[in-house]
Protein backbone atom coordinates (compact mmCIF):
# COMPACT_ATOMS: atom_id res chain seq x y z
CA UNK A 1 0.00 0.00 0.00
CA UNK A 2 1.79 3.26 -1.02
CA UNK A 3 2.61 5.52 2.23
CA UNK A 4 0.11 8.23 1.74
CA UNK A 5 -2.68 5.66 1.98
CA UNK A 6 -1.52 3.66 4.73
CA UNK A 7 -0.97 6.80 6.84
CA UNK A 8 -4.87 7.39 5.72
CA UNK A 9 -5.93 3.89 6.78
CA UNK A 10 -4.73 4.53 9.87
CA UNK A 11 -5.76 7.84 10.60
CA UNK A 12 -9.15 6.62 10.28
CA UNK A 13 -9.11 3.44 12.73
CA UNK A 14 -7.36 5.33 15.10
CA UNK A 15 -9.94 8.27 14.92
CA UNK A 16 -12.94 6.07 14.90
CA UNK A 17 -11.60 3.71 17.43
CA UNK A 18 -11.03 5.86 19.96
CA UNK A 19 -8.41 4.14 21.91
CA UNK A 20 -5.39 1.78 21.61
CA UNK A 21 -5.02 -0.47 18.73
CA UNK A 22 -2.10 -2.84 18.86
CA UNK A 23 0.32 -2.09 16.15
CA UNK A 24 -0.04 -6.05 15.22
CA UNK A 25 -3.55 -5.64 14.28
CA UNK A 26 -3.00 -2.15 12.62
CA UNK A 27 0.28 -3.74 10.20
CA UNK A 28 -2.35 -6.60 8.89
CA UNK A 29 -4.96 -3.68 8.19
CA UNK A 30 -2.26 -2.00 5.11
CA UNK A 31 -0.41 -5.05 4.58
CA UNK A 32 3.19 -4.31 6.36
CA UNK A 33 4.99 -5.74 8.80
CA UNK A 34 5.50 -4.31 12.67
CA UNK A 35 8.38 -2.68 12.40
CA UNK A 36 6.92 -0.55 9.34
CA UNK A 37 3.84 -0.48 10.57
CA UNK A 38 5.52 0.99 13.85
CA UNK A 39 7.77 3.70 11.74
CA UNK A 40 4.57 4.77 9.45
CA UNK A 41 3.13 5.78 13.05
CA UNK A 42 6.09 7.31 14.57
CA UNK A 43 5.86 9.39 11.18
CA UNK A 44 2.60 10.65 11.69
CA UNK A 45 3.10 11.34 15.29
CA UNK A 46 5.61 13.30 14.08
CA UNK A 47 3.98 15.48 11.76
CA UNK A 48 1.35 15.53 13.97
CA UNK A 49 3.04 17.20 16.47
CA UNK A 50 4.95 19.36 13.91
CA UNK A 51 1.88 21.19 12.98
CA UNK A 52 -0.62 23.80 15.08
CA UNK A 53 -3.30 21.08 15.65
CA UNK A 54 -4.63 19.78 18.53
CA UNK A 55 -4.28 16.12 18.61
CA UNK A 56 -0.88 13.79 18.77
CA UNK A 57 -0.83 10.32 18.55
CA UNK A 58 0.02 8.52 21.89
CA UNK A 59 2.39 4.89 22.09
CA UNK A 60 1.28 2.76 24.75
CA UNK A 61 3.00 -0.76 25.06
CA UNK A 62 2.92 -1.83 21.72
CA UNK A 63 -0.14 0.09 20.53
CA UNK A 64 -1.05 3.49 19.45
CA UNK A 65 -4.07 6.07 20.29
CA UNK A 66 -5.32 9.42 18.71
CA UNK A 67 -5.47 11.94 21.61
CA UNK A 68 -5.96 15.69 21.92
CA UNK A 69 -2.83 17.07 23.16
CA UNK A 70 -1.79 18.36 26.54
CA UNK A 71 -1.91 21.69 26.00
CA UNK A 72 -5.36 21.92 24.51
CA UNK A 73 -6.90 20.39 27.79
CA UNK A 74 -7.92 24.06 29.30
CA UNK A 75 -10.33 24.11 26.28
CA UNK A 76 -11.67 21.03 26.49
CA UNK A 77 -12.57 21.72 30.06
CA UNK A 78 -14.34 24.77 28.60
CA UNK A 79 -16.54 22.91 26.72
CA UNK A 80 -17.20 19.74 28.74
CA UNK A 81 -17.65 21.59 32.11
CA UNK A 82 -17.03 19.02 34.35
CA UNK A 83 -13.92 16.66 33.36
CA UNK A 84 -13.87 13.18 34.87
CA UNK A 85 -11.05 13.71 37.53
CA UNK A 86 -10.09 11.85 40.43
CA UNK A 87 -7.93 11.94 43.34
CA UNK A 88 -5.48 9.27 44.55
CA UNK A 89 -5.50 9.53 48.08
CA UNK A 90 -2.24 7.95 49.78
CA UNK A 91 -3.72 4.57 50.14
CA UNK A 92 -5.04 4.61 46.51
CA UNK A 93 -1.43 5.44 45.67
CA UNK A 94 -0.12 2.75 47.77
CA UNK A 95 -2.52 0.26 46.84
CA UNK A 96 -2.14 0.97 42.97
CA UNK A 97 1.82 1.17 42.89
CA UNK A 98 2.06 -2.57 44.62
CA UNK A 99 -0.36 -3.96 41.32
CA UNK A 100 1.62 -1.53 39.18
CA UNK A 101 4.78 -3.43 40.24
CA UNK A 102 3.65 -7.01 41.06
CA UNK A 103 1.13 -7.60 38.53
CA UNK A 104 -0.74 -9.60 38.11
CA UNK A 105 -1.80 -9.79 41.23
CA UNK A 106 -4.52 -10.77 43.75
CA UNK A 107 -6.63 -9.41 46.60
CA UNK A 108 -4.95 -11.37 49.37
CA UNK A 109 -1.72 -10.59 47.78
CA UNK A 110 -2.10 -7.16 47.75
CA UNK A 111 -3.78 -6.94 51.66
CA UNK A 112 -0.22 -9.12 52.60
CA UNK A 113 1.63 -6.45 51.39
CA UNK A 114 -0.40 -3.79 52.55
CA UNK A 115 -1.24 -5.29 55.89
CA UNK A 116 -4.75 -4.11 55.78
CA UNK A 117 -7.40 -4.71 53.94
CA UNK A 118 -8.25 -3.51 50.35
CA UNK A 119 -11.44 -3.99 48.95
CA UNK A 120 -12.29 -0.35 48.75
CA UNK A 121 -8.74 0.77 47.58
CA UNK A 122 -8.95 -1.78 44.26
CA UNK A 123 -12.70 -1.20 43.77
CA UNK A 124 -11.74 2.60 43.76
CA UNK A 125 -8.97 1.65 41.32
CA UNK A 126 -11.53 -0.45 39.14
CA UNK A 127 -13.54 1.97 38.97
CA UNK A 128 -11.06 4.98 38.21
CA UNK A 129 -9.99 2.64 35.12
CA UNK A 130 -6.32 2.34 36.25
CA UNK A 131 -6.58 -1.50 36.88
CA UNK A 132 -8.51 -4.47 36.04
CA UNK A 133 -9.41 -7.98 36.23
CA UNK A 134 -6.80 -9.54 34.23
CA UNK A 135 -7.98 -13.55 34.74
CA UNK A 136 -8.06 -15.86 37.84
CA UNK A 137 -5.36 -17.36 39.56
CA UNK A 138 -4.91 -21.56 39.03
CA UNK A 139 -5.62 -22.00 42.94
CA UNK A 140 -8.11 -23.07 44.80
CA UNK A 141 -11.16 -20.72 44.74
CA UNK A 142 -9.48 -18.92 41.52
CA UNK A 143 -9.41 -15.71 42.90
CA UNK A 144 -9.13 -12.84 40.69
CA UNK A 145 -6.07 -11.32 39.51
CA UNK A 146 -5.34 -7.45 38.67
CA UNK A 147 -3.43 -5.61 36.67
CA UNK A 148 -2.87 -2.01 35.58
CA UNK A 149 -4.46 -0.30 32.46
CA UNK A 150 -3.63 1.88 29.68
CA UNK A 151 -5.59 4.38 31.50
CA UNK A 152 -2.98 3.94 33.82
CA UNK A 153 0.38 4.23 31.89
CA UNK A 154 -2.03 7.32 30.02
CA UNK A 155 -2.27 9.04 33.34
CA UNK A 156 1.29 8.53 34.83
CA UNK A 157 3.15 9.38 31.52
CA UNK A 158 4.76 5.98 30.06
CA UNK A 159 4.76 4.11 27.20
CA UNK A 160 4.98 0.91 29.41
CA UNK A 161 5.95 -0.85 32.69
CA UNK A 162 9.46 -1.10 32.00
CA UNK A 163 9.09 3.30 32.82
CA UNK A 164 8.29 3.20 35.48
CA UNK A 165 11.32 3.91 38.02
CA UNK A 166 13.09 0.61 40.00
CA UNK A 167 13.54 0.93 43.97
CA UNK A 168 17.06 0.51 44.92
CA UNK A 169 17.50 -2.04 47.94
CA UNK A 170 18.74 1.49 50.00
CA UNK A 171 14.59 2.92 49.27
CA UNK A 172 13.50 -0.85 50.40
CA UNK A 173 14.95 -1.32 53.47
CA UNK A 174 13.96 2.54 54.24
CA UNK A 175 10.02 1.13 53.39
CA UNK A 176 10.94 -2.13 55.78
CA UNK A 177 11.98 0.50 58.30
CA UNK A 178 9.37 3.41 57.79
CA UNK A 179 6.51 0.11 58.31
CA UNK A 180 7.78 -1.08 61.27
CA UNK A 181 7.38 1.10 62.79
CA UNK A 182 4.32 1.76 61.55
CA UNK A 183 3.79 -1.43 62.82
CA UNK A 184 4.87 -0.84 66.42
CA UNK A 185 3.05 2.69 67.14
CA UNK A 186 -0.48 1.02 66.22
CA UNK A 187 0.29 -1.92 68.41
CA UNK A 188 1.57 0.72 71.32
CA UNK A 189 -2.07 2.33 71.27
Amino acid sequence: MERQKAKAVLESILFTMGESVEVDRLSCVIEEDKKATRQILLEMKEEYDGREGGITLMELDGSFQMCTKAEMYEYLVKIAKTPRKYVLTDTLLETLSIVAYKQPITRLEIEKIRGVSCDHAVNRLVEFGLIAEVGRMDAPGRPLLFGTTQEFLRSFGVKSLEELPELSQIQIEEFKEQAEQEISVSVEV
